[in-house]
């Protein structure tokens, strides 16, 4: 796994020019292990975690390889039991491209590589190009997990983002359909949809966020404002509230301006309690970082 990761961690780039060594037996004598094979060969990978291919970028693409050709090969591997035929592990897009400029061969580096790490360069791939929407990004991290037994610590060090990354990214899997495809569509980015998990109905406050272009603070402020909110009986039944002192009202300011985070002082008698809130894993890492430098 140690070796793994720390070809994973260089990108594409390491698997292309080292992969002899560090994944296994070129199928081709070619320098640096590259051919060229024609485009009916390759088969789309169905482990891609990347569904969505916009258009307008397709079409950039095109254009660009029918100017200047396919800079960099595609990553592909032998398919079992058919000859000639190949499943591509990283470069579908650059696959699509071709075959709408007209090409009838691309340039491959083909591997010999599993299931779990041809997902896994997969991933890899669409992450450092920022070319996975949040959703696809959520469930390619799933899938590994689930198929692989992977835990989130693993998958921090293999694809280089951190723990509380993967973790804030696969809770939104957990948003209704109606905002899961928003966030497909990038009409909603990730952090919006971490702040919409935290109110009470994400779909409503996701066409605020439409329509007035609400931004991420702005949602977080709106969860806020719902989690403070006293219900009906709550109100009726509550006792007075008792106003803080200005003292302690002063001391919460600065500790709230130093930490970046909604800080409560409850001071009774010679003892009291103090509360810290925060929204998301990020605050949370941030606030241990402060405390354990």
């Amino acid at each position: 796994m140690a070796r793994e990761a720390k070809s994973l961690g260089r990108g594409l780039a390491a698997l292309i020019g080292e992969v002899g060594a560090e994944i296994g037996t070129m199928q081709s004598s070619n320098k640096g292990g590259q051919k060229k094979v024609p485009v009916e060969f390759l088969i789309p990978n169905p482990r891609n975690p990347r569904k969505v291919f916009e258009d307008a970028e397709l079409q950039e693409l095109t254009q660009s390889i029918k100017d200047r050709g396919i800079i960099q090969p595609i990553v592909v591997r032998p398919v079992p039991n058919r000859n000639d035929s190949y499943e591509i592990v990283a470069g579908e897009r650059r696959w699509r491209a071709s075959q709408k400029a007209g090409l009838h061969e691309v340039p491959v580096v083909v591997v010999n590589i599993d299931d779990k790490t041809s997902l896994e360069y997969a991933i890899l791939e669409n992450v450092q190009r920022a070319d996975l929407n949040p959703i696809e990004e959520a469930e390619g991290y799933a899938r590994l997990m689930a198929e692989f037994s992977y835990t989130q610590e693993n998958l921090s060090k293999i694809i280089g983002k951190s723990r509380s990354h993967i973790a804030n990214m696969m809770r939104l899997t957990d948003l209704p359909d109606p905002v899961r495809k928003l966030l497909v569509d990038r009409k909603l980015s990730a952090g919006h949809g971490r702040a919409l998990l935290a109110v009470k109905d994400p779909v409503a406050v996701a066409k605020q966020v439409l329509d007035a272009g609400l931004s991420v603070r702005q949602v977080e402020a709106i969860a806020q404002t719902e989690s403070t909110e006293p219900s009906k009986l709550e109100t009726k039944s509550a006792k007075p509230k008792v106003e803080k002192d200005p003292d302690t009202r002063a001391l919460e300011r600065v500790l709230q301006d130093v930490l970046g985070l909604t800080v409560s002082i409850d001071h009774k008698g010679n003892g009291g309690e103090l509360r810290i809130r925060y929204k998301t894993l990020e605050q949370l890492d941030g606030l241990c970082r402060r405390l354990n430098p």
